[in-house]
């Protein structure tokens, strides 16, 4: 009796684990094209990497900038590379309130009707229009994982975390491409809500 119980309890811990996706937590930060890299630090000037992040060939650059918005400014906001075709500035709704921007809800490269702000470097500056977004919540994955997890690319799905302050969110958008590592990404303000760090696990509910 009691094998079998144990058996049926490793079983549901195995089966609960194949749908169990690592977190990672977005603070604010700057993804910049070629042309502004010059403008804010100079002619020719290439991003120097700080640390790789876990999607593979991304990094947190040792750069930073100052955004300006109608009512203040933030500091020290993070570069992250590599290089982008269009610069993409991702901010929190805390940070929308406290800049006066407004920026929507959207998918990363989604820039229509996004929001403004002003980027500060060390020798110059340059004017963000319609490129300010905060970033909706999605999940990294390869074309494997997906297949495993039985989702597809653009799918919608929700995710649940566990403790004190478990949550289940709505609307995470499956974003599928053979160089993504499995993540799901969600901003500061989601994580302190639900109670999660960097590395701790959500379910996918099916």
């Amino acid at each position: 009796m009691m094998d079998r119980l144990l058996r049926e309890k490793i079983a549901t811990l195995l089966k609960a684990a194949e749908h169990q996706i690592p977190v990672g937590i977005s603070n604010r930060h700057v993804h910049l094209s070629s042309e502004d890299i010059e403008k804010l630090f100079g002619p020719g000037y290439r991003l120097q990497p700080l640390k790789p992040l876990h999607q593979p060939g991304q990094f947190a650059a040792q750069e930073c900038v100052t955004v300006v918005g109608p009512k203040r400014s933030l500091n020290n906001v993070r570069v992250l590379g590599p290089v982008r075709p269009v610069t993409q500035l991702e901010i929190s709704r805390a940070d929308c309130f406290a800049l006066g921007i407004k920026a929507p809800v959207r998918e990363s490269g989604s820039l229509e009707n996004a929001g403004n702000a002003l980027l500060v470097g060390p020798v110059g500056h340059v004017e963000l229009r319609s490129q300010v977004i905060c970033a909706w919540r999605h999940i990294h994955m390869s074309p494997k994982d997906a297949e495993r997890f039985g989702v597809i690319n653009g799918q919608k799905v929700k995710v649940s975390s566990t403790g004190e302050r478990g949550l289940v969110f709505d609307q995470v958008v499956v974003r599928v491409r053979d160089d993504f590592a499995l993540e799901c990404h969600i901003d500061t303000e989601e994580a302190n809500a639900a109670g999660l760090k960097n590395g701790m696990q959500v379910s996918l509910l099916k």
